[in-house]
């Protein structure tokens, strides 16, 4: 951003009142040394030299920028914000402004007010690859996957593996559930870094797998990323997950318990490992690790898979009441009313394994599942 040498006419520009030439070289002198503070990270002594050139001229453009930079950096957003929105008040389409104020309004999730200042900037420079990196995220954060794919296209155009716009590819098409598609994109990133890719990369790749449920071949990928970090928590989570997936309990409890080693107080990890030894008929750990979740907070899954240990155990009434009040709190889920009316029919009352259903239809939610299930019941009671 810093020119080392200032001109008179930039020194000059947008001055209430023109300092005298001691005064020029104090603010040229006081720039140098603000933006090499502000590249070593020192903010706060940065902002003393900035403040400095404010002090002899208000609305020196170099000393607004640098102040808005100095909060950016601090994450200050908002009072950057307010050193930006002055400098364009006196020079407007200063593109370090333009960029700062919209790097702030993305960092604050404003993701519309982030579009409009970056869109004003591509008015002045449309072939800057970082601003239009950035633009292409914004839109894929407000979902607008035309717009957003299209820039992320045309960075790709003058510049064929720009990393940013094909990660980004990747990350649009994983949020639209287009996992196939995001599998080339993040495949093609592997391919470009082979050798020395970013564990983002491979976890990525994994969670496409995974979402698609082919879980085998997300494995691979998910030990490479533990190769490179133990402990990522991505990683160990979606390779619990794929075995999970594959049915392989024994050995996704090996990640839960590694996840919990780091996190013990984790009431996801806790009602997923209770589910994993529920799976192998260990109900006495199961219940253990249900608990350990609800003493944390109220977990709907936990309370599920306490009602299922009851189910296994043949108390009946007990997981009805369970799943009664699960019902009552998650009246669309289907799943709940199917285990209440097997509960009942355990008890041998299929009247009310029909009734419990038929408040599922009452719902309005049509599930095949469930209609099968009545029609099972209904001939059963004819038989």
């Amino acid at each position: 951003m810093f020119k080392d040498k200032l001109s008179l006419d930039e020194l000059t520009k947008g001055l209430s009142v023109v300092p005298d030439e001691d005064g020029l070289n104090e603010i040229s002198e006081l720039s140098k040394r603000g933006y090499q503070l502000l590249k070593e990270n020192l903010t706060e002594r940065a902002r003393e030299s900035f403040e400095k050139i404010l002090s002899i001229d208000d609305v020196n453009n170099y000393a607004l920028v640098g102040m808005g930079d100095c909060y950016r950096k601090e994450r200050n957003f908002r009072e950057a914000v307010i050193y930006y929105q002055r400098c364009l008040a006196t020079h407007p389409g200063n593109n370090y402004a333009l960029f700062g104020l919209a790097d702030c309004y993305k960092a604050m999730n404003q993701y519309n007010r982030a579009i409009d200042i970056w869109e004003e900037y591509l008015l002045h420079d449309d072939r800057n690859i970082t601003v239009l990196t950035r633009i292409a995220d914004a839109y894929r954060k407000v979902r607008n996957f035309k717009r957003s794919f299209e820039i992320y296209q045309k960075v790709l155009t003058m510049e064929e593996n720009n990393s940013y716009a094909i990660i980004g590819l990747g990350h649009l098409y994983y949020d639209f559930k287009e996992y196939k598609d995001a599998l080339h994109y993040w495949e093609r990133m592997l391919e470009i870094n082979r050798g020395h890719v970013d564990i983002r990369v491979l976890t990525s790749l994994g969670n496409c797998h995974r979402k698609l449920k082919t879980f085998s071949e997300g494995v691979p990928f998910f030990l490479e990323a533990l190769k490179l970090q133990p402990h990522n928590f991505y990683a160990l989570f979606g390779l619990a997950d794929c075995y999970r997936g594959m049915n392989q309990q024994e050995k996704s409890l090996v990640y839960w318990n590694k996840i919990l080693d780091l996190d013990h107080k984790n009431k996801v990890i806790l009602t997923r490992a209770g589910d994993a030894y529920r799976s192998m008929g260990d109900l006495e750990n199961a219940e253990e690790y249900y608990r350990k979740a609800l003493n944390i907070e109220f977990d709907t899954y936990a309370i599920l898979g306490l009602a299922m240990i009851n189910k296994k155990k043949g108390h009946f009434q007990d997981a009805i009441t369970s799943l009664k009040d699960l019902i009552s709190n998650d009246p669309r889920n289907y799943r709940l009313y199917l285990e209440a009316a097997d509960c009942y029919e355990g008890l041998g009352d299929t009247e009310e394994a029909l009734g419990v259903l038929a408040l599922f239809l009452n719902t309005g939610i049509r599930n095949n599942t469930v209609i099968e299930r009545i029609m099972e019941l209904k001939n059963k009671i004819q038989s």
